[in-house]
């Protein structure tokens, strides 16, 4: 019957042939009253006989009210609540839990698996496709941003890792939220946030203001992976929920491939944008962050037409909502299977013990913002208490053997994905140099140079009376050189050095030929007219298409994982596909040492983070499975926060040794990840486990 073997659940709730019986102890429980077995009966057929009245509130999970006044006649004398020593309810409440996992088990198949269950899954992977674009958003617009807001080494850095700090706290903040008030409402606010804060960033300005907008943006999208987990796996039955979350889970590699492709077709177009006077630019790269906010703004609308977590409601002690809800996803699946005329069998679901319960605060108490005060304070300590009660004995270890793998993963996966490409630069740029001309003492005078000049070293020259009108400098040094009576106007250029050189009566108009290119040169009688200002972009030159084809081939690479892992998740189980994702992963890292170009690293990123998707979607499962209803999108965001912080680590670390050595990231990217994916076989397998 699907029950476990334990007395109190066996004396105090039985389930036989398909209809719930429980005492009259003035819970909520799964069990018909006398006599409905029968309306039951008659009410799967296609009509309904007159003389079967029954009572109306039944079919809202509303008790009969003779019901009610008996059943507190029964237990008038019992002991308030209030006198009751905490230790006593809390034990009541684990009784109540353990007996409503069982029965939502069972409603959750009686409802079976159709067209609700899809509809949500379209719905949220819409937004879990908004956190894999946010992913990629930054690195795609900086070789732009880096231009249009004359970003720094170090300002680069930071816009890279602040949207991983914002997703950390977003993770911990909203994941424990969602606990207390609710998966839609704290999802939603989520969204809204992300698409708020996305859309603002795409027309600020200044440097600082996009700085904190992607932060706050980050934050947002940070909270929807562990709400979309906890929501979507309290609709599936446990025999549905390792596949289907595992397929839900593609469409993060959704959202990189709509982010690289987006990328591809929308920034190298620089006419796809305004300008409004000298001081407010519109590029196309704005127009691709955009762009990225539609999958976001897209599940903000759909989810407005889906219910709330029929398992959270119960969990918070609202039946009647909880019930309707269920007759809702059951109703829907059975009109879309053609059997309208199934009804839903379930009268009552057994509610746990409400301890610690919200009080309203009366409206002529205080100032208004000193009840919002309480009501923030009150919730941030509940959240609070949550988090450390994922830390008390009975998951404390579970807890921290899943935060170990949780960061090994990240430290690698995330340090290897920014490895990839700064690796890919390094050689295009080792191929780049090794093309470079070198001039040596040539004598140029009354030439006018009005073509650009690429990859190039001019050492010893000397340059008469020659004008150097409407060109670019690409890569262009000039060494020791001498430049007496020129002429520079509109002059463009980038990584152009003037080194040692003396320049005698030139005149520079209109460049960008800035003081801190000329380095231990002698000015002598030179002018400086209208310098440009700002950064100027040009994209044909500075954008590598090639970057965005890695990161198209690197999420597309992780369909075949993805398949593998939703058809093998219920059959092998979680932990064997966690080890074995992991340690096949660190084994791929090794034939990086091979690696010595561009398509050949292109290669091993694809076989890398098709390896490692497994173990990803794997972690999801099990984080969701091992924790009760009002602890599951806690849990889940504290490890995908601590997934966050290594994936900051991983950046930083990894990004640090290109073009120095290979070893260390090397080394430790498969070190870590074999060390995860051993301590991962340790975790307690859940596949058979219902959710508590």
């Amino acid at each position: 019957d699907g029950y476990r073997n334990t007395n109190q659940v066996s004396d105090d709730y039985r389930y036989q042939d398909g209809n719930y019986e429980a005492p009259n102890d003035g819970y909520y429980r799964g069990g018909d009253e006398p006599g409905q077995e029968e309306d039951a009966q008659s009410d799967v057929t296609e009509g309904h006989d007159e003389d079967d009245e029954v009572y109306e509130g039944e079919y809202q999970g509303i008790p009969h009210p003779d019901d009610i006044k008996e059943k507190q006649k029964k237990r008038g004398p019992a002991v308030d609540d209030e006198y009751r020593d905490r230790a006593d309810l809390m034990a009541e409440r684990m009784e109540d839990e353990e007996q409503l996992a069982h029965q939502y088990e069972n409603i959750i198949e009686e409802c079976g698996h159709g067209r609700f269950q899809w509809t949500l899954f379209f719905v949220l992977g819409l937004a879990l496709m908004a956190d894999g674009v946010e992913v990629f958003v930054v690195g795609f617009v900086l070789p732009s941003a880096e231009k249009d807001m004359c970003l720094s080494s170090s300002n680069k850095g930071m816009l890279g890792l602040i949207v991983y700090l914002g997703m950390m706290v977003g993770a911990v903040l909203l994941g424990g939220l969602a606990d207390k008030l609710g998966r839609k409402q704290c999802l939603i606010i989520s969204l809204a946030i992300n698409a708020a804060f996305a859309f603002l960033s795409s027309f600020v300005q200044g440097y600082g203001f996009f700085l904190f907008c992607r932060l706050i943006s980050g934050l947002g999208i940070g909270g929807t992976l562990p709400i979309v987990f906890a929501y979507f796996s309290e609709f599936l039955s446990r025999e549905k929920r390792g596949e289907h979350l595992s397929w839900l889970c593609m469409f993060w590699m959704i959202g990189g491939i709509y982010a690289s492709a987006m990328a591809w077709s929308i920034i190298p177009h620089y006419g796809w944008g305004f300008s409004m006077g000298t001081k407010y630019h519109f590029h196309s790269w704005r127009v691709f962050v955009l762009v990225c906010a539609l999958p976001c703004i897209a599940s903000l609308v759909a989810l407005k037409f889906m219910p709330e977590s029929p398992r959270f409601l119960l969990e918070i002690g609202k039946h009647d909502e909880a019930w309707m809800i269920l007759k809702q996803v059951h109703d829907t699946n059975m009109r879309a299977k053609g059997e309208p005329e199934r009804v839903f069998t379930v009268s009552y679901i057994k509610t746990p013990k409400q301890v610690d319960e919200f009080i309203e605060i009366q409206s002529s108490t205080g100032t208004w913002y000193q009840r919002w005060l309480v009501r923030i304070t009150t919730t941030l300590k509940q959240v609070w208490d949550n988090v450390l009660y994922c830390l008390t004995a009975q998951y404390r270890m579970n807890t921290l053997m899943l935060a170990v793998v949780w960061f090994t993963m990240a430290l690698s996966y995330y340090g290897l994905i920014v490895w990839f490409p700064d690796m890919i630069r390094y050689f295009q740029d080792e191929a780049y140099e090794s093309r470079v001309k070198i001039f040596d003492e040539e004598e140029v005078s009354h030439f006018t140079f009005n073509f650009t000049l690429e990859n190039q070293i001019h050492r010893n020259g000397e340059y008469r009376n020659d004008k150097f009108i409407g060109m670019k400098f690409k890569e262009v040094r000039f060494e020791d050189s001498l430049f007496e009576d020129c002429y520079f106007e509109d002059v463009r250029s980038s990584e152009t050095f003037f080194e040692n050189c003396t320049i005698i009566s030139t005149v520079f108009y209109n460049t960008d030929l800035y003081e801190h290119k000329f380095i231990n040169c002698r000015l002598i009688n030179s002018t400086f007219m209208k310098e440009k200002e700002g950064c100027h972009i040009d994209f044909e030159e500075d954008n590598d298409f090639l970057i965005y084809l890695v990161s198209f081939l690197g999420s597309l690479s992780v369909l075949p994982g993805n398949i593998i892992s939703a058809l093998l998740m219920d059959k092998i189980g979680r932990i064997k596909m966690i080890g074995g994702s992991m340690l096949i992963s660190a084994v791929c890292c090794f034939f990086l040492f091979f690696g010595n170009s561009e398509s050949a690293m292109i290669g091993w990123q694809c076989l890398f983070c098709g390896a490692s998707i497994a173990a990803w979607n794997a972690l999801d499962v099990i984080t969701v499975e091992l924790y009760p209803t009002d602890k599951r999108a806690t849990a889940f965001g504290i490890l995908n926060g601590l997934c966050k912080f290594g994936a900051i680590l991983g950046n930083s670390i990894f990004s640090s040794f290109v073009g120095i050595t290979k070893v260390v990231p090397i080394l430790l990217a498969s070190s870590a990840l074999v060390g995860g994916g051993l301590l991962a076989l340790r975790l307690p397998e859940t596949r058979e486990q219902v959710l508590m």
